[in-house]
């Protein structure tokens, strides 16, 4: 076969992200391994780890316990998580949300900031853009070293990282939210729906890990889907999977047993769906008979509305994450008891143990998924 002139360097490359990946995989690795590992001499081995250390990219470890009773022990090479980082961000209702990570998904830096509903869309893309560039400075990167940003957003959101519809934030439907803000940050930018985000989060560092099946709930102000399918969160024909929208049935309005309990006991207080939750919760926890009734019709209500998902999909997991995780003493016995006389086989129910960082966190996760693809494919 006739070689082309950048067939050697397309190898050179290719051997370099498998030697990089056996590295990130093994945690130290001597050359001779890495060369076995990776299937290339150990003299190419060797090239490449010199110049990935020359990167940045690995760094040589000391010497393990018992080395100089060998003799002269061999060099030793680790991944180096800090060559690179992301930034995850979670777009809410109430809260701009963002984090740092290396590329071993360690934080190393959080920021947080409230904005309101109905501020204006330049204004909110604005405060995002100072919210990354804010949390970079605080872990002293420039947003231009970034090796991705992952972008997590309350509303539909399609492939090309256009928010479809939004009915929680003003001026959010048909935006080019990826657009926008990669001309704000000059670094590559991924947008996701928040609570595919969620689901991922969960699967990472939640409750679902080590379980690739599993339905996301989440509770508090208003409700929504997450759905991991085969480890990865399903995204539908039209990028709208877990949308609840509008059901012919009332499967998705269980809020209205805690309103209706709040409106009782409180005549003159209005609350929002949350709120009303929120405190119907409490009084429970207090010993009111009528609140505890309320909130478990409330929790019967969403395990109602999840057996339309739970016995078509049949997942491993169900997890209930938001704000109403909290009340997790109250809510999964009713949901699980639910589960119990209806599904065929009934999924575990468990509370989100990672709260409002959810969103955020699986935004770090996606941004590390892509840094991730470009590292061990083509790395610098």
């Amino acid at each position: 076969m006739r070689q082309q002139s950048g067939d050697a360097s397309l190898l050179r490359r290719l051997n370099s992200a498998a030697i990089l990946r056996v590295l990130r995989e093994s945690g130290a690795a001597t050359v001779s391994e890495l060369a076995g590992a990776a299937r290339v001499s150990r003299p190419t081995a060797e090239v490449i780890v010199d110049d990935l250390v020359a990167g940045g990219w690995a760094e040589e470890c000391g010497e393990e316990p018992g080395d100089r009773r060998r003799g002269r022990p061999a060099r030793r090479f680790r991944f180096r998580a800090a060559a690179g980082h992301v930034v995850g961000v979670g777009i809410g209702s109430s809260w701009l949300r963002a984090m740092v990570s290396d590329l071993d998904g360690t934080v190393v830096a959080a920021r947080r900031l409230r904005h309101h509903a109905s501020m204006p869309a330049a204004d909110r893309l604005d405060a995002v853009a100072g919210l990354v560039e804010a949390v970079a400075a605080d872990a002293g990167l420039p947003v231009s070293g970034l090796a991705a940003v992952g972008v997590g957003t309350t509303g539909t959101v399609d492939g090309a990282g256009r928010v479809v519809k939004s009915v929680a934030l003003a001026g959010w439907t048909g935006l080019d939210l990826r657009g926008e803000l990669a001309h704000r940050l000059f670094a590559p930018v991924l947008v996701e729906n928040d609570m595919r985000l969620a689901v991922l989060a969960e699967h990472w560092r939640g409750q679902a890990r080590g379980h690739d099946d599993v339905v996301y709930l989440f509770t508090g102000s208003r409700l929504g889907l997450g759905l991991l399918i085969g480890g990865r969160p399903h995204r539908g024909a039209h990028t709208a999977s877990g949308e609840i929208g509008r059901q012919s049935g009332d499967h998705w309005l269980a809020h209205r047993h805690v309103i209706d309990y709040a409106l009782a006991a409180e005549p003159g207080e209005m609350r929002s769906q949350r709120e009303a939750a929120e405190f119907a919760v409490e009084r429970a926890r207090a010993g009111d008979e009528r609140a505890l009734a309320a909130v478990r019709a409330f929790a019967r209500h969403l395990g109602d509305g999840l057996l339309t998902v739970v016995n078509p999909l049949d997942p491993e997991l169900v997890v209930i994450g938001g704000s109403l995780s909290k009340a997790a003493d109250l809510l999964l016995e009713p949901i699980a008891e639910r589960f119990a006389d209806v599904c065929l086989c009934p999924p575990p129910v468990v509370a989100s143990t990672l709260g409002n960082e959810c969103v955020v966190l699986g935004a770090v996760r996606w941004a590390l998924d892509h840094a991730e693809r470009r590292l061990f494919t083509l790395p610098a």
